[in-house]
């Protein structure tokens, strides 16, 4: 992670710990995560500080079983996160003693759950952790087939849900569902946002001269296509490009600044995968590695026999 990345996580974490201290926590609300588990804590010793304290010791705790199965790259970056959070946890709480709109607890759990929400997307969107069930989430991925959010609010409604032993108050357990909810939804939306990707087609007689800036200043690849435009009659060539959302921009200007009557479409994809993309999160089918396996010895073989 570059340096840009560690300070965009401290200021998504910070923003975390207002959201929740000032929002949520006033109202006696219990959330997922071991933010959860810290506010049950305190709710049994009364010490607000208790929060960030069973945050990190919790964290070093999974990370302790997790660090042969997760590995090292992903056990450093959660301390740090783990670190910056439980002491944002500690500091910041005391701070907003009530909440920031009184009387309003329906709207004070949804306005902390949006900030929240925004506050790990923007940690997750530059490769950050935070720690809790996101260890046990990986663990999980790697172990099993379950996915790593059906994971997380498995545990995470175990959580809100024990908070009723200890306030005996359904109306804060379900304002915690809401939270969960609402905290996903803007997860999911600012992931999203940052991963969405688009399709260039691109037909320019400068074609090679497009390709290679496409290249060299977006960074992004480039697959020549032959074609025929059936107007004219004459070989074309046709350029296609995946690249994020946000960097279509650059590609226009590209484009434009080579050959303005260019033809270009874009098109939104619902995902890319591979090398500069995503990678896939499919476990692997035994049976059908092993059928192709056979089928690809069986080539080999043919092959082998043909050329003999």
């Amino acid at each position: 992670m570059s340096t840009k990345d560690y300070l965009i996580i401290v200021f998504a974490i910070v923003l975390y710990g207002f959201g929740f201290s000032a929002f949520i926590l006033p109202e006696n609300v219990v959330i997922g995560g071991v933010t959860g588990l810290g506010t049950l804590a305190y709710f049994l010793t009364g010490k607000v500080y208790m929060i960030g304290l069973t945050q990190y010791g919790i964290n070093l705790l999974l990370l302790a079983f997790a660090w042969r199965i997760v590995g090292k790259q992903f056990v450093i970056k959660t301390i740090f996160g783990a670190t910056v959070i439980s002491l944002v946890m500690v500091v910041v709480p005391p701070l907003f003693p009530a909440p920031v709109v009184p009387g309003q607890p329906f709207m004070s759990v949804c306005l902390g759950a949006i900030i929240v929400g925004i506050a790990l997307g923007l940690v997750f969107t530059h490769n950050g952790s935070t720690g809790g069930t996101d260890i046990v989430a990986a663990m999980a991925a790697k172990k099993t087939n379950v996915s790593v959010g059906r994971t997380m609010l498995y545990v995470d409604f175990g959580i809100i849900s024990s908070s009723y032993l200890i306030s005996h108050n359904l109306t804060t357990v379900l304002y915690g569902f809401v939270v969960l909810l609402i905290v996903s939804y803007m997860v999911d939306m600012i992931i999203n946002t940052n991963r969405q990707a688009v399709q260039f087609t691109i037909v320019s007689n400068k074609w090679e001269r497009i390709a290679n800036a496409i290249n060299h200043h977006a960074r992004r690849g480039v697959t020549v296509i032959d074609g025929m435009g059936w107007y004219t009659k004459k070989p074309i060539k046709v350029l296609l490009i995946a690249c994020r959302k946000i960097e279509s921009v650059t590609i226009f200007r590209i484009v434009k600044s080579i050959d303005p009557t260019a033809f270009i479409t874009q098109a939104n994809v619902n995902g890319v995968y591979g090398q500069g993309f995503e990678q896939l999160k499919v476990k692997n089918d035994a049976k059908l590695q092993e059928v192709l396996d056979k089928e690809a010895t069986e080539m080999e073989v043919a092959e082998e026999l043909g050329r003999s």
